[in-house]
């Protein structure tokens, strides 16, 4: 019997055509458009035609971009709209969505869980808007915020403010909660008679750090450099206010080193708290100061010996300023344009910058003082007497016939009256006579009570052993 071969089927010219041409456009394509891998796989294409006569390219890559090797079936046109990988289609889609959403300044909800959304506030945003990208309508909100008085407290909003929504299976609204502090949150929780206001406050850890810093540009760099605050900086000068003219007596080489207090919560540093002692070297002399509160209840600062660091009068009643003119008999008005003698002191600063009463008294004026302008005029006791001109306006409670304590805010530097600038025109008087408060020896306040300095001393000599141990481990760890 003789075997016949089956010959191989054919295929129509037209399919073989075609196959040629789509393996021709597709060598063209990839050697014009590589791959991003093509240096780290290679791949081989191959033409088969099955017995149905139907096309099928099969691609086979030495190193898959799914980290896969061996031979994959894949169509050319189904690769476009469609992820590479089905398993990560939800992740990619969530990617892309967040790719291409639009940089607008709206409130950016971040759900948790079904029902729990938050919320940090952007730029424009408004409570009611806020409500309606979670999907709660102007109803719940006026539910919410009429609840109480407190409640109202959630229309004020912050930049960077989150808020939490808690919503209810089918939609509404059960909780809101705020937090508007590393120390402070609000919220709001449904019940049956409406919503109930609560406040939590966390109240943090006080512990006590060491810092030192050199003075080589400025007091508030270099406190900045050592970790300091605006704030507790603004405390240290106060602190030696009575001693150091910060306006004009800073040096580059000056030094200053304190212990001060350091809130934390949650592992994570919130604020600071007071300066419990310090020392600040000045043109080479040494001034310390310890933070003490008597048995009556009374907190002053004093000397590492129990010497009060308060005085009647601080030396400068504006922080940080420049002294334009000086005290003198002989000046040059720089408006009148002749010889008028300059009875005070004249500090420049920005216009609003805060001015500080020297000391305790009475205010003899509060108004308008010819070219003085704006003028306050402080009697303290008898024998002193201090004025402030030009000002651009008076602080809140500041009028004729009060009080004020030392310190007190009573103005902002302007220029009103004969004034070429902003600036604080300063004077002194001791029995009615003008001197200069740059040279003047100011009045000292009462040390230490004698039945406290023993309670005193148990504060202070731990304390300044401390500063003096931390300097000279810091010290010798620079020196490494």
């Amino acid at each position: 019997m003789t075997s016949i071969s089956k010959a191989p089927p054919l295929y129509p010219k037209t399919h073989i055509l075609a196959a040629s041409g789509i393996a021709a456009l597709l060598s063209l394509t990839l050697l014009v458009f590589p791959s991003r891998e093509v240096e780290a796989k290679k791949t081989y294409l191959s033409l088969e035609l099955d017995n149905g006569s139907e096309l099928v390219l099969r691609e086979k890559n030495d190193l898959h971009p799914d980290g896969l090797n061996g031979d994959q079936d894949i169509s050319p046109f189904a690769k476009i709209g469609q992820p590479s990988n089905t398993s990560n289609s939800a992740e990619q889609s969530i990617e892309a969505d967040d790719s291409t959403r639009p940089n607008t300044e709206t409130a950016d909800a971040t759900p948790v869980e079904p029902n729990h959304k938050t919320v940090r506030v952007a730029n424009g945003d408004t409570l009611s808007t806020i409500f309606a990208d979670v999907g709660l309508p102007a109803t719940s909100l006026h539910e919410a915020l009429s609840s109480s008085k407190e409640a109202k407290q959630f229309s004020r909003l912050k930049v960077g403010q989150a808020l939490e929504f808690q919503l209810s299976a089918d939609g509404q609204l059960e909780s809101l909660k705020s937090t508007l502090s590393d120390l402070e949150s609000i919220s709001l929780n449904k019940n049956e008679k409406g919503f109930t206001f609560k406040r939590d406050i966390i109240k943090p850890d006080v512990k006590t750090t060491y810092a030192r810093g050199v003075i080589n540009s400025s007091l508030f760099l270099s406190a900045k450099r050592a970790g300091l605050s605006h704030g507790l900086t603004m405390d240290l000068a106060n602190v030696f206010g009575y001693d150091i003219d910060f306006a004009m007596d800073i040096r580059d080489g000056d030094e200053f080193e304190l212990v001060y207090e350091e809130k934390v919560a949650n592992n994570k540093h919130v604020g600071t708290g007071n300066i419990l002692s310090a020392r600040f070297t000045n043109r080479g002399k040494t001034f310390t100061a310890v933070r003490y509160t008597d048995k009556q209840g009374n907190t002053s600062y004093y000397s590492a010996d129990g010497t009060s660091m308060r005085k009647a009068f601080i030396r400068t009643p504006v922080d940080f300023a420049r002294i334009s003119s000086r005290f003198s008999n002989g000046r040059r008005h720089p408006i009148l344009n002749k010889i008028r003698a300059h009875k005070g002191v004249d500090y420049a600063a920005a216009r609003g910058t805060p001015i500080k009463a020297a000391g305790d008294g009475k205010i003899a004026l509060a108004g308008r003082k010819g070219g003085y302008g704006n003028t306050v005029v402080i009697q303290h006791g008898s024998r002193y007497r201090t004025l402030y001109a030009h000002m651009q306006g008076f602080a809140k409670g500041i009028r004729t016939g009060g009080n004020v304590k030392q310190g007190q805010i009573i103005g902002y530097i302007g220029t009103t009256g004969l004034s070429t600038g902003p600036h604080l025109h300063y004077e002194f008087q001791v029995n009615g006579t003008h001197v200069d408060p740059l040279s003047q020896k100011l009045p000292m306040a009462d040390p230490i009570a004698r039945n406290e300095k023993q309670r005193f001393m148990q504060l202070s000599t731990p304390l300044m052993a401390r500063m003096d141990q931390e300097k000279t481990t810091l010290l010798a760890l620079n020196k490494r």
